[in-house]
């Protein structure tokens, strides 16, 4: 007999990185995600295994309670130790789920190529936390670290707004008429949340107050377009306001900036997927610079 858990994955819509200083975050649950399947066995080991989503086996290990309960895990960063420390920080805040089995088989299934970064730890956080009967904030904060926001897009099936303090999330509407002109494109790489945190905490400044406030009245705005014409002026308010904070240009201006139309960075910059706004379907061009992955918003959200 096994047991099924499954989370959402997620793209950041507006309040990247302030978000971390409380301000407010969009954000959107995927039609994409990951399940984990729970089997019980014997032997007190996890026998797990992890795949891609065309079934691709890309990790598998056996584990140790032992090694769990004791977070035995090799100082060199590979996914087995940064599983063991998931699972260790699991067991800290429930250790039933150890101290009273005997074993378990794992299996877990992304539904997105896991280069693409729409929640491959998110996801699995999330799920580990359903399956051990804990807070999944309280697990990431433990182990990963960030806002948290991707928790509450797992466990979400409608556009949210998200607040830090005390991992407030409400459920918002946001269903506009232009959605057949909101596409997303994958930029070839895969960028490293931790890292793009590090970063923006070496550069901001210390008073972010005024910051704070003026991206949750962009925020705001984003939420509530009425127009294409709207939506891509708060679009572009947002990314001029984060391009002066973190002294960085933005995605337009580095890579397309003869492209018609207005693109934004989800999550942290410089990777992973942008959103496009265009009148016209820009596959063709996004093509033509080497970007083959494009998904239409009715594609990739929930």
């Amino acid at each position: 007999m096994s047991t099924t858990f499954y989370s959402n994955g997620k793209l950041f819509i507006s309040g990247e990185y302030l978000v971390l200083d409380g301000a407010d975050a969009f954000a959107l649950p995927t039609k994409f995600g990951q399940n984990l399947v729970v089997e019980n066995t014997k032997d007190k080991t996890i026998d797990w295994k992890s795949y891609d989503y065309d079934n691709t086996l890309w990790f598998e290990n056996t584990i140790s309670f032992d090694e769990i309960i004791n977070n035995n895990a090799s100082e060199i960063e590979t996914v087995k130790t940064t599983l063991i420390n998931i699972l260790h920080e699991a067991y800290l805040l429930n250790p039933d789920f150890i101290d009273n089995s005997e074993g378990y088989k794992i299996t877990t299934n992304l539904t997105f190529p896991r280069n693409w970064g729409l929640g491959t730890s998110s996801t699995l956080i999330n799920n580990v936390a359903q399956w051990a009967k804990i807070n999944a904030f309280t697990l990431l904060k433990n182990s990963f670290g960030g806002s948290g926001y991707d928790i509450a897009c797992a466990q979400n099936d409608t556009p949210i707004l998200y607040k830090i303090e005390n991992n407030s999330v409400q459920p918002v509407t946001f269903n506009p008429d232009f959605t057949k002109n909101i596409f997303f494109v994958y930029l070839n790489k895969k960028q490293n949340s931790k890292t793009a945190i590090h970063a923006y905490n070496k550069h901001k400044d210390q008073n972010l107050t005024k910051s704070v406030a003026e991206n949750n009245k962009i925020t705001n705005a984003i939420l509530h377009a009425k127009t294409l014409k709207e939506f891509a002026f708060a679009v572009e308010r947002h990314e001029n306001h984060l391009s002066n904070i973190l002294e960085i240009s933005t995605i337009k201006e580095i890579a397309f900036p003869d492209f018609n139309g207005t693109i934004k960075s989800l999550g942290a910059w410089g990777g992973d997927f942008v959103m496009v706004l265009s009148e016209e379907n820009p596959k063709a061009y996004f093509q033509s610079k080497g970007y083959e992955t494009m998904l239409t918003y009715e594609e990739m959200i929930l």
